[in-house]
């Protein structure tokens, strides 16, 4: 088994992780989700997708007890086999959650954030420190175990919470836009142990802007729009089925006009947000007549992604809350 993931804790994990049906939550005049219903296989990772406001948050509060769904009209769910409003301190004992902030105690060094959590599920002072010293190798944190919360990057505090969130050997892991604002470097070692932990049999739910990020890490994604359902599938598959592969991107705003202009076939999609044009095609081929009129530099040629199939379901224009 890899080095770092063997704490895992696989007693009891279920088949089935989750299972949603008709769940809505209103906050007095706004709908924030309707009628949504999912199910999230155990040691998967399953990704909520949406333009701001489309309910993914709160979507996930609901999932483990922070928020409580409507009563009317009557949804169903079970998480790891309990209902969280019934169960809350059931699933929060078996959950870990990294919400948006970072929320760490400024005043206390790497290890003193981590002790103290720990006491907050009664692990042993032992045990607790066996899990920090595996947990802080796991995320590459262990020469900063002593360091001052302010002293850490932006990169370190996010796999700090997740450390964090990982003490007490969740069978549910719970990211809310976990690498939101780091560079690259960083968000690829996430994505790494991401994928070691479900490896290891832990279920994931993640909530992301980046469409990269859920194309990498996750085996389904939901994809929410104003609190419903839009469409939801394995990555590859959706894209498959829903756009077409090929885009030309016409990247200056100028050249943009006079080329849609002499696209007239209805095979061709057109679409223009920001002063970038797209075409997209069943084939290169098709898109030749247009490559003819342009010069290196003025285009790319690309296949389409799950962010060009995000922005086909949801639309480019902003929400009006965003």
């Amino acid at each position: 088994m890899d080095k770092g993931v063997w704490f895992v804790n696989k007693i009891g994990m279920p088949k089935t992780a989750i299972t949603a049906s008709n769940i809505y939550k209103s906050y007095e005049d706004n709908l924030a989700v309707s009628g949504v219903g999912f199910t999230v296989p155990g040691a998967t990772c399953f990704g909520f997708l949406g333009p701001n406001g489309a309910g993914k948050s709160t979507l996930m509060k609901i999932i483990y007890g922070r928020t409580r769904r409507d009563a009317y009209p009557k949804g169903n769910l079970s998480v790891l086999g309990w209902d969280p409003q019934q169960n809350e301190l059931a699933i929060k004992y078996r959950a870990g959650v990294v919400s948006q902030d970072n929320n760490l105690d400024q005043e206390l060094n790497v290890v003193q954030n981590l002790e103290i959590y720990s006491r907050f599920y009664d692990i042993a002072p032992d045990e607790a420190g066996k899990r920090i010293d595996e947990l802080l190798d796991f995320m590459e944190l262990t020469e900063k175990r002593n360091a001052p919360i302010r002293s850490l990057s932006g990169g370190m505090m996010r796999r700090l919470v997740m450390v964090r969130a990982l003490l007490n050997r969740p069978q549910l892991l719970i990211l809310d836009e976990p690498t939101t604002g780091l560079d690259p470097q960083v968000r690829h070692v996430i994505w790494d142990k991401l994928r070691k932990l479900k490896k290891d049999g832990i279920t994931i739910l993640l909530t992301t802007h980046y469409m990269e990020e859920a194309y990498q890490i996750c085996d389904h994604v939901f994809i929410m729009d104003k609190g419903k359902k839009v469409m939801e599938g394995k990555p590859q598959e959706l894209i498959n089925q829903n756009i077409e592969p090929y885009v030309l991107e016409i990247i200056h705003p100028e050249l943009v006009d006079s080329l849609f202009e002499i696209v007239d076939s209805t095979s061709i999609r057109k679409d223009r947000s920001a002063g970038v044009g797209r075409l997209y095609a069943d084939s290169i081929k098709e898109l030749e007549t247009v490559l003819n009129h342009l010069n290196p530099g003025d285009f790319y040629l690309r296949q389409s992604n799950l962010e060009d199939l995000f922005f086909k379901a949801t639309g480019r224009n902003l929400n009006e809350k965003q």
